[in-house]
């Protein structure tokens, strides 16, 4: 199993930080500045894990758990947002995440979720 993890965030400061946060975890990542940008390193190489910040211009979050859903059914999505978990937990037409991070992010949760789906 690959451990690459794709970063989705038009925000490099925050992107920037989630990278440096997975490396204390051994987790390569790989960063992309828009969900156009992820689904094309997607489909050149595989990673473990997707995580994606929700508001993005272009294509939300939600709607990029959609094609990574459609497109690689067994790579597992987080969402990443400062507002509400209910809005996430919704999904997008029944595709539900597969796990949340809260903003400000904490290194106790990056573990968890990464214990928990990896």
């Amino acid at each position: 199993m690959p451990k690459k993890i794709l970063i989705v965030d038009d925000n490099p400061n925050m992107s920037s930080l989630l990278c440096e946060m997975l490396e204390v975890f051994d987790y390569e990542s790989v960063r992309a500045g828009d969900g156009q940008e992820a689904l094309s390193a997607l489909a050149k190489e595989q990673f473990a894990m997707v995580i994606t910040d929700m508001r993005m211009p272009n294509m939300t979050g939600l709607e990029l758990l959609k094609e990574v859903k459609d497109r690689h059914p067994k790579v597992p999505v987080v969402l990443i947002s400062g507002y509400s978990v209910a809005e996430i937990e919704a999904g997008h037409d029944g595709v539900k995440p597969d796990g949340f991070l809260g903003k400000p992010l904490m290194m106790s949760d990056i573990e968890r979720l990464l214990n928990t789906l990896l």
